[in-house]
C-alpha cells in the first residue's frame, strides 16, 4: 500500500510519515517547499520519499497524484493559525488552503481511485453545551474563520469521495512546531504568576499518539466521520498547565512548583485578547472508534509525560 501525506512539515504529518516508515508501509510526503529536511529544531527526519506540492494548485496537486498514484491520502495539511486567520487580509488564503486545497485533493483522489483522510476539528461545532459532540453530528456552527473553512474542507470532501474518513481532534500538540506545552513550559520558567482559562473544555491530543491511530486506520475500509483525541476525561486548559507544571516540578525544575509560580483560573472573558472567538464546549465522543474495533489513544497525562520526556531530552 501506498500512503502520501500532505503537510509533513507540521506536527502531525511528521509523526504520520515516521509512523507509516515504522510499520514498513510505503509513504510518500509532501507540503509546500521544494525540499523538507526534518523537525524545525534541527533533528532529523526518516528517510522518505517527498514531493513538493501546493494543495491550492489544482493542476499541482493533480500532476502530482496522477505520478505518485497513492493508494490513499492523508491530508494533514492545513492554515492552523486561528486567531491570524481572522484579519482580512489572510482570509482568503485560509479558505484557499483549508478549503478549496482540500476539495483539490478530495477530487484528485476520486480521480484515481484513493481514499482520503482529512483531519478536522471541534471548531466545525458552535461549542456550546455541555454534551460531548457526536462524530456523526451535523449540527455544524463555527465560530470563527478557522472553523468554517475546515468545515468546508469537510463538505468538500465528504462531496466529492465515496469512501473517505474525517477525524476531527482538539488541542494538538506535537515536537513540531508551537503548541501550548511548549509555550507553558517557556512561560512558566521566566514568571511567578500566570492566568489560564478555565471555562473552554475538551481534551488534548499527542500526534504521536493520534499517528498510530490514523495508520491503523487508513488501511481499513472502515469509513465515516471519527473523532480522535487522548482518554482520560475532559479537563479545562488549566488544568492543562497545573498538569504540566505539576509534571515539571516532578522532574526537579524548581522554577514551576507551587512554591515559585502560581496559576490562577480565570474565565475567557477575564482573559481576553483573542481575535478568534473559541469554544467553551470542545469535547468530543469517541467511543466511535472502539465500536469499529481501534485503538483509543492513551490517557493525556501520560501524553505529557511522554512528550516532556521527547521535549527535555
Amino acid at each position: 500500500m501506498k500512503i502520501l501525506v500532505t503537510g509533513v512539515a507540521g506536527q502531525l504529518g511528521h509523526d504520520v510519515m515516521n509512523e507509516l516508515n515504522l510499520r514498513g508501509i510505503e509513504g510518500v510526503g509532501s507540503d509546500i517547499a521544494e525540499a523538507y529536511s526534518g523537525l524545525d529544531d534541527g533533528t532529523a527526519v526518516t528517510t522518505m520519499p517527498y514531493v513538493k506540492m501546493d494543495i491550492t494548485d489544482k493542476a499541482e496537486v493533480d500532476s502530482v497524484l496522477n505520478s505518485v498514484r497513492p493508494d490513499a491520502v492523508i491530508h494533514c495539511a492545513a492554515w492552523t493559525a486561528v486567531d491570524l486567520a481572522e484579519d482580512e487580509d489572510k482570509q482568503d488564503k485560509v479558505r484557499l488552503i483549508n478549503a478549496a486545497g482540500s476539495e483539490n485533493i478530495a477530487k484528485a483522489c476520486a480521480a484515481i481511485g484513493a481514499k482520503m483522510m482529512y483531519i478536522s476539528t471541534d471548531y466545525v461545532f458552535d461549542g456550546q453545551g455541555e454534551e460531548p459532540w457526536q462524530p456523526d453530528c451535523k449540527a455544524y456552527a463555527p465560530l470563527n474563520v478557522y472553523g468554517q473553512t475546515k468545515y468546508e474542507g469537510e463538505k468538500a470532501v465528504a462531496e466529492n469521495l465515496p469512501n473517505f474518513f474525517i477525524v476531527r481532534i482538539a488541542w494538538v500538540f506535537g515536537k513540531n512546531g508551537n503548541n501550548f506545552i511548549k509555550t507553558m513550559v517557556k512561560v512558566g520558567e521566566n514568571h511567578d504568576a500566570l492566568k489560564v482559562v478555565n471555562n473552554q473544555i475538551g481534551t488534548p491530543t499527542y500526534t504521536l499518539d493520534l499517528a498510530k491511530l490514523l495508520c491503523d486506520m487508513i488501511v481499513t475500509d472502515k469509513y465515516g466521520y471519527y473523532h480522535a483525541t487522548n482518554e482520560g476525561g475532559y479537563i479545562s486548559w488549566y488544568d492543562f498547565a497545573v498538569e504540566i507544571f505539576r509534571q515539571m516540578a516532578e522532574r526537579g525544575y524548581e522554577a514551576y512548583d507551587d512554591k515559585h509560580l502560581t496559576v490562577t483560573p480565570v474565565t475567557t472573558e477575564e482573559y481576553g485578547l483573542s481575535k478568534a472567538k473559541r469554544p467553551f464546549n470542545s469535547r468530543l465522543d469517541k467511543s466511535k472508534l472502539r465500536e469499529n474495533g481501534f485503538t483509543p489513544l492513551p490517557d493525556w497525562k501520560d501524553a505529557v509525560k511522554r512528550y516532556l520526556d521527547e521535549l527535555l531530552s
